[in-house]
């Protein structure tokens, strides 16, 4: 026998279905802005989301890809797009909360130019190694990284995407707290710093996981940790900074996160709506089981109003680590 809660709960069930379903922008197609080339995991992110967008909105919602400026073009084109819900970017915490301390120039405020809708993934960095410059050097683990970068100061020379990146950052935060002295050598991206260290032209890099990987499996590069404090799940045998407490790591925990943001002055009534929808088009095990291979683990907020209060939370934090790099964007 249906009792009167199931009757209840079906009901609430067939009338919160159209709500979610309803379209926005008058059913016109929604843009998803990332503000990185494709290829890359945001770029694969901002597809997985897309795809199950379609459904849960009930019309079509397509990636655009707008990258430079480490991320700045695109999310500026988003501050200033429509703000009828046609128009979303994919936006990290670099952006929201360190950026503005990096330059004095910013093209747009995050707090007023963008309206959160809610966070989507957290994830580390992995640190990997060419494998023979490591076999060469004696490096069999990340202690011993340190220790070597500690007595050649400025040998170890870490690639990256770019200055004011979360690796940049991240191998700052690491060279003061652990008192290692590892040379930053920015790249334009992450393409030709991997190309160099396949090359053993540079040693190491901190960095996402989907670009390293196919290297590590290939021998070609060693995995010595991750930037979070806690291991990963998807690596459970590579070390997290928390079992560098010996090296003064113990507390270092750098874990980068990306959100959805709408165009500062989008109604809150369509923010909502966008909310719903993408917290149903993400809450699945596939949705979670497809982001393992980027590193990421899916988190959601809450509210949007709990993702403006996260952005706020984190700021003391990224603004630190800027101060520790010197990193300037001008």
């Amino acid at each position: 026998m249906i009792g009167r809660r199931s009757l209840l709960a079906t009901a609430g069930a067939l009338l919160a279905a159209p709500a979610l379903a309803q379209p926005v922008a008058g059913g016109r197609p929604v843009r998803i802005v990332v503000p990185f080339p494709p290829g890359g995991a945001v770029d694969i992110l901002g597809r997985l989301v897309a795809e199950r967008l379609q459904t849960t909105l009930g019309q079509s919602v397509v990636v655009e890809n707008r990258g430079g400026a480490g991320g700045l073009i695109g999310a500026d084109a988003v501050a200033k797009g429509e703000k009828d819900g046609s128009m979303m970017g994919l936006i990290g915490v670099t952006t929201l909360a360190a950026y503005p301390y990096m330059t004095s120039r910013m093209p747009f405020d995050p707090d007023k130019d963008m309206a959160p809708i809610t966070q989507l993934t957290d994830g580390a960095l992995l640190c990997v190694v060419n494998a023979e410059t490591a076999r060469r050097r004696g490096w069999t683990d990340f202690r011993s990284l340190i220790t070597w970068s500690r007595a050649n100061p400025e040998q170890v020379k870490m690639g990256s995407s770019g200055a004011g990146t979360s690796s940049h950052l991240n191998i700052e935060a690491i060279n003061t707290f652990a008192r290692a002295r590892i040379l930053h050598v920015p790249y334009r991206g992450g393409g030709p710093a991997i190309t160099d260290l396949v090359a053993g032209t540079i040693d190491m890099m901190f960095d996402v996981m989907p670009a390293l990987m196919p290297h590590v499996e290939a021998g070609r590069f060693l995995a010595f940790a991750v930037s979070s404090k806690q291991r990963l799940p998807i690596l459970p045998q590579v070390p997290g900074m928390g079992d560098f407490a010996d090296l003064g790591l113990g507390d270092h925990n750098l874990v980068t996160w990306n959100a959805l943001m709408a165009p500062g002055g989008t109604p809150e009534s369509i923010v909502a709506r966008l909310h719903r929808a993408v917290i149903e088009a993400t809450r699945s095990a596939d949705f979670a089981e497809k982001l393992r291979p980027l590193g990421y683990s899916t988190v959601t907020s809450p509210t949007p109003g709990a993702l403006a209060a996260l952005v706020q939370e984190e700021r003391p934090l990224w603004k630190r680590l800027v101060e520790i790099s010197g990193a300037r964007l001008d």
